[in-house]
């Protein structure tokens, strides 16, 4: 028997189907009547339909059914920015209003960056968007004696990545990764035009350079709808099998 959300479900993806690319939904109070559950319900079944990046919700507006959309796809074995892999499959992205903020290590960011308390900082925070909306929020925080602010004023396109690379004077050599579930904050919320609390993709990055040197440390959320992460995994031997 199918389980009475599994049914909401189908039911809303019947309505999706139906409305055009672009069109509004009808809202909360009709919809959730229609359908016979409460709104709370309502809006836990459109969550993951939203991260598909098959609806779009805008606060005070309205759900908004989003064409189809462009799934930026890439293996987890090479560090690669978000314009590198968008370009590979024809999608412009953007990137909004850009934050540069001067701060001093605390406790806590001079043992990721390994670096002495206080030592001088910058941050840069971003939206990243595509043709139809924003779809990432970036941010960086590196020593400023590696990036300055007045550097980024010179051909900055978002990613901090690819700026030192085609600067030339590093030799970055890998990463470390940590990759979580996370809920929206309301800053990050309203930043990506979703709802404080929808799912996001974090990515906690520890980017180094050939001395082993933490030259920059950073926070990625995504939308899940829009980003497709693989990794291609060897088989381990089985501590019973001998091989010839």
């Amino acid at each position: 028997m199918i389980h009475p959300f599994q049914r909401l479900q189908v039911e809303l993806a019947e309505i999706i189907a139906r409305t055009p690319p672009g069109e509004r939904l009808p809202s909360e109070p009709a919809l959730a009547k229609q359908l016979g559950v409460s709104r709370a319900t309502l809006r836990e079944a459109m969550r993951s339909f939203e991260g598909q990046g098959l609806i779009r919700r805008r606060q005070g507006i309205g759900t908004f059914v989003v064409s189809h959309v462009q799934v930026i796809e890439t293996g987890l074995e090479v560090l690669q920015s978000i314009e590198s892999l968008a370009e590979k499959i024809n999608l412009k992205v953007y990137m909004g209003e850009v934050k540069i903020i001067r701060l001093e290590a605390d406790p806590m960011l001079a043992d990721n960056l390994n670096v002495e308390k206080g030592t001088p900082l910058i941050k840069v925070e971003r939206v990243i968007t595509t043709e139809h909306r924003p779809v990432a929020y970036l941010i960086d925080i590196l020593p400023e004696n590696i990036l300055s602010p007045a550097e980024l004023e010179q051909g900055f396109t978002g990613s901090v990545l690819d700026f030192l690379l085609k600067r030339g004077d590093l030799n970055l050599m890998n990463s470390y990764t940590e990759i979580n579930a996370t809920s929206a904050s309301s800053e990050i919320a309203k930043a990506l035009e979703i709802q404080r609390g929808d799912p996001l993709l974090l990515f906690e990055v520890y980017l180094y350079d050939d001395g082993g040197r933490v030259v920059d440390y950073s926070h990625s959320y995504f939308l899940p709808g829009y980003f497709r992460f693989h990794l291609v995994r060897r088989v381990a031997s089985h501590p019973n099998v001998n091989h010839v």
